[in-house]
């Protein structure tokens, strides 16, 4: 399969035009302007295809041809990003941001003119209106400096997007303008001093005013990227509803202006990395909140914030594979100079190991990135959570393994505060914590698809434990066929394939694995039954096996 990583989708070049305008002094040349938009065909998902792996299937409508566009708009959409990679490369200076832990007013100030701020709030409302495709193309870029990846990240990955994907008119018209140019900032407050993980077990509440009008908003929140200089808040609290005569604490979601009052911010965090980047407790003194401004539904956040965060994952692939490929580059351009037993580091063969394992984890992280990408621009607002917790596990860890291989091939020369490599290290650590740690997605993971599996394979497994001495060993045999190298045929190839026949031989490896894990799912339902969901360690098993399977996809 020939992977093209840059998939955009219908607008983008049109986009370009209004980056390249937003601010003429980065811009270059402007892109010819196309008369005709171009788009891919894309049916509407049917939100299976990580879950059908469970069940031993490979949907391969869903992957299967990777999107592509030719090369000419390929071209187009390169000089698209060209300003911004101007200014990344002639503007932002990220030792100092390190150093100093904080980003100039005028670094955030060109950011805003480029209009990084409002990337994928629709042109209705003052934003770029770009796909999530080309935002992985843009993240590639703007990882370049972790500070300022996080801080965009914040405003609108998560920030805002409440009120992107769950908000009613009224407050897209009221916020989102302001949001797209960068005039107001935004932040993501779930997390609490004594709930990390567990978002559930907030504390912070909302109480009904005497006159219906408000909620009282009271309560801290911890970790909040954006908090000192955050206008719009997306806050999530405790409010009292009736569900079926019987009160009930749900968690709710609404919009808080730090102009309504009684919001104040803590002193920014000093952190080991993203150092310029803003992190602080953000406390609430009976705020009073409109009640116009709840987003979607009372006791409806908890999903609202799993929205949130679902949607917000699949950016870290193209993030961190910007991050690494950057990272390679620098390294390589050291290992062809520096010379030692009369030879090129590069001509040893444990350092080209690295440069491969490198080069590995990036292809793997920027392919996972893309189709996921692409899945989830398709219409009909898809369930890409799974796929996206997915990208976020392999490209934070992979991403950490290549800037550990990385400063190893620098020596001392990496280790010290001269070299960025120490930075990119300590930026690349907090990858697999925020945004949900890679221990709760692996849980996610793995229940979500054992969840969709068990629902499928009720019948026949309590079939199987009545007693049904048919299906037990339909169950054993098939397990035994596959062990044995039998061959499977989920039609990746042959005369109605959708793989190339130079990749024939990894399609097979892939369908043999994908049906041997859908066979041991269904064992483990048949061993655990709803307790799985206490075995952490075969969980955590489970998710590891997808996720291969997953980046497999990639290299089918």
């Amino acid at each position: 399969m020939n992977v093209n990583r840059f998939v955009v989708l219908s607008k983008s070049v049109q986009i370009g035009q209004r980056l390249l305008a937003h601010n003429a002094k980065y811009a270059g040349k402007e892109v010819a302007r196309v008369q005709q938009r171009r788009s891919i065909k894309t049916h509407s998902r049917n939100l299976a295809y990580a879950k059908d792996l469970f069940l031993g299937q490979v949907n391969k409508a869903e992957v299967f041809p990777y999107p592509e566009i030719g090369n000419e708009e390929l071209d187009e959409i390169n000089q698209l990003v060209a300003p911004v990679e101007k200014f990344f490369s002639e503007e932002v200076d990220s030792a100092k941001i390190d150093r100093e832990a904080k980003i100039p007013p005028e670094t955030l100030n060109g950011l805003k003119e480029l209009g990084l701020f409002g990337i994928m709030i629709p042109e209705e409302y003052g934003g770029l209106g770009l796909s999530n495709t080309v935002y992985a193309r843009l993240a590639e870029i703007t990882s370049l400096d972790g500070s300022i990846a996080v801080t965009l990240a914040a405003h609108q990955a998560i920030g805002l997007k409440g009120i992107l994907i769950a908000g009613n008119e009224a407050q897209k018209q009221k916020y989102l303008p302001k949001l797209a140019s960068g005039e107001h900032i935004a932040a993501f407050c779930l997390t609490e001093p004594g709930s990390g993980s567990d978002a559930a077990s907030i504390q912070t509440r909302a109480t009904l005013s005497e006159d219906g009008k408000h909620y009282l908003i009271s309560g801290s929140k911890f970790w909040i990227s954006n908090g000192e200089m955050a206008d719009i808040m997306t806050v999530f609290a405790r409010t009292e509803v009736v569900i079926d005569g019987v009160k009930k604490d749900k968690i709710s979601t609404f919009i808080v202006e730090r102009a309504f009052g009684g919001v104040t911010s803590g002193k920014p965090e000093d952190k080991l990395g993203i150092r310029g980047s803003n992190t602080c407790e953000v406390s609430f003194d009976n705020v009073p909140v409109p009640v116009e401004n709840v987003i979607g539904e009372i006791g409806g956040g908890f999903k609202v914030a799993m929205n949130i965060l679902n949607s917000g994952r699949f950016s870290m692939g193209s993030s961190s594979a910007g991050m690494i490929k950057k990272l390679i580059e620098m390294t390589a351009e050291y290992a062809t100079t520096r010379k030692q037993f009369n030879k090129n580091l590069g001509e040893f063969g444990m350092i080209q190991e690295k440069f491969a394992l490198m080069a590995l984890n990036v292809f793997v992280m920027e392919s996972m990135a893309y189709l996921t990408a692409g899945m989830m621009d398709r219409p009909g607002l898809p369930d890409c959570s799974l796929e996206a917790a997915m990208v976020k596990v392999f490209s934070s860890e992979g991403g950490w393994i290549c800037v550990s291989e990385a400063l190893q091939i620098l020596g001392g020369l990496g280790y010290t505060k001269n070299y960025p490599y120490e930075r990119y290290v300590r930026d690349c650590r907090i990858l697999p914590i925020f945004e949900g740690t890679n221990e709760i997605l692996r849980m996610y993971i793995a229940l979500t698809g054992m969840q969709y599996a068990g629902k499928v394979l009720t019948g026949k497994i309590k079939e199987m434990k009545k007693g049904n001495i048919g299906m037990a060993l339909g169950m054993i045999g098939k397990k035994l066929r596959t062990s044995l190298g039998s061959t499977v045929d989920l039609g990746l190839t042959g005369k109605d394939g959708v793989v190339h026949p130079s990749l024939a031989e990894s399609a097979k490896k892939f369908e043999q694995n994908v049906d041997f894990f859908g066979s041991t799912v269904e064992s483990l339902l048949y061993r655990y039954g709803k307790t799985i969901v206490d075995e952490q360690l075969i969980l955590k098993r489970v998710a590891d096996v997808l996720i291969h399977l997953y980046a497999m996809t990639h290299r089918a």
